[in-house]
């Protein structure tokens, strides 16, 4: 992958306060940082954290430019020290975070960043955008799969996209997400997602008529031809000559991998016709692909009707994750550690809006699987340094209606958070494109179908150890006494 300089890409105030940190000797503090969530787009269950790669890529790539520099002298408004500072700047913080792939959910956190003020303030912008985005796209891929009920479903958003890197990075947490492949060359160059394209209209109309471009086209291509059968007619055109092109060009040379597309009308009538015309030409085996606006609902809904499609091209509603095209994630203060003692304060945010309340210290993150079913039974945050003993019976309990407590016995803790940076140095090593996506596919099994539902998902426990949870309301009371 090339490597990019972001280092300005971020919020002017982080600059500002910045500055002010470094007259004020703010600086010089470790501070603690979490990037987590509130809610689950469209309403579902569970988000899929995606993104880390490329805040990794960020984090050693970050400097300032002698042009960076000079770009914030000219503001006049920074201390000319500090751009100094800035001019040798370097990450030297310690980085914590849930691997890709991993089922989240919300008030936990996705990262954990432990660094000096500023270190940790700059950051703050790029890993927003890159694990919103990210984990947004690959969310919406996994329930548009989920609703596929095993038929391959491809990536198609590319044109549609918010941008370039919404288009590569988009199709990247998609195949995380679950989809097969995509139709964005770039994303496979740089990330190894394999790309596979088909045809367009334009190239049938090229030619004199529909028989002689698929003709041409699987001359071509013969391995595993994909044609686009409704530029004029679907059934009285597009299907006929896509089966006359097959047994005329494919089935004498031994080829047996193809298959038709359908992009508009009614796809469940339409795929079930096509179906019953390609068996009784003996072609069994021709796959039948169907793109044209889809999603979740769209795909269920096809599923249901009896539709006989066996590969499913999403495009806007995929890459742009429409229905909820924002991922709320935010960064936030939670401890600061002070520099003559190395004690750890904790930092809480209050709001009127209580969902807005934020969890305070430096913490861990367990997820605890049940070892009769192996599935995940909930997760619960303990201060960084709580010692725990699992190999007694744990009792959780719901931060919001403490009455509310489960004691576990046979029972797995694990450790959600991972070192990926410790004193500006990378210790992790991103695993293959392809570990991602299997490693996704195995944790989501691990979830209760009730908490994969579409709509009315069961509400996965994320509690609070009894310790962080008195230092919660111990805070609380502070601050609105």
């Amino acid at each position: 992958m090339t490597e990019t300089n972001y280092s300005m890409l971020c919020d002017f105030y982080e600059l500002t306060m910045s500055n002010g940190y470094f007259k004020n000797g703010f600086y010089k503090k470790n501070v603690y940082f979490d990037l987590f969530f509130r809610k689950v787009p469209d309403n579902g269950g569970f988000a899929i954290a995606a993104g880390l790669e490329q805040v990794i890529d960020y984090i050693k790539n970050l400097h300032f430019s002698e042009t960076d520099i000079e770009y914030l002298r000219e503001k006049g408004i920074f201390d000319e020290e500090f751009l100094k500072y800035l001019s040798n700047f370097k990450f030297t913080g310690d980085i914590y975070a849930i691997p890709e792939g991993t089922p989240i959910f919300p008030n936990e956190p996705i990262i954990t960043v432990k660094a000096p003020a500023i270190e940790a303030q700059l950051i703050e912008t790029f890993l927003l955008l890159t694990i919103n985005h990210q984990t947004l796209i690959a969310t919406k891929a996994n329930r548009i799969v989920r609703a596929a009920q095993g038929r391959t479903v491809l990536e198609f958003g590319s044109r549609r996209a918010q941008g370039a890197t919404g288009a590569v990075d988009g199709a990247r947490a998609a195949y995380i997400g679950g989809c097969a492949g995509t139709a964005c060359t770039l994303t496979d160059a740089l990330y190894g997602v394999p790309a596979g394209g088909t045809m367009a209209h334009s190239w049938i109309q090229m030619f004199d008529n529909e028989y002689a471009a698929f003709r041409t086209y699987c001359e071509l291509y013969p391995e595993n031809p994909t044609l686009l059968v409704d530029t004029y007619n679907t059934l009285k055109s597009g299907v006929p000559n896509a089966i006359r092109v097959f047994k005329e060009v494919l089935v004498p040379k031994g080829i047996n991998k193809f298959a038709i597309r359908l992009d508009s009308g009614d796809i469940s009538y339409l795929s079930k016709k096509a179906r019953k015309m390609l068996d009784e030409a003996g072609l069994e085996n021709c796959k039948i692909v169907a793109s044209n606006s889809l999603d979740e609902y769209l795909i269920r809904d096809l599923m249901m009707q009896g539709a006989q499609v066996d590969v499913f091209g999403v495009g806007e509603r995929l890459i742009t994750s429409s229905s909820s095209p924002v991922f709320g994630g935010v960064y936030k203060l939670v401890a600061v550690e002070e520099p003559t003692s190395g004690e750890i304060i904790p930092k809480i945010k209050v709001s009127e809006n209580t969902t807005k309340i934020t969890n305070p210290h430096f913490k861990k993150l367990y997820r605890y699987y049940d070892n009769e079913s192996g599935k995940a039974l909930a997760d619960e945050l303990c201060v960084y340094d709580e010692v725990m003993d699992f190999s007694k019976p744990h009792t959780i309990f719901d931060q919001n209606a403490t009455w509310k407590a489960k004691t576990l016995t046979d029972f797995t803790a694990k450790e959600l958070l991972v070192p990926i940076f410790k004193d500006g140095e990378c210790v992790y090593e991103s695993p293959k494109i392809e570990d991602i996506a299997k490693y996704c596919k195995d944790q989501i099994g691990l979830l209760w179908d009730e908490v994969k539902r579409f709509e009315n998902p069961h509400n996965y426990y994320v509690d609070l150890s009894k310790k962080l949870w008195d230092i919660k309301n111990i805070l609380l009371n502070i601050y609105q006494s």
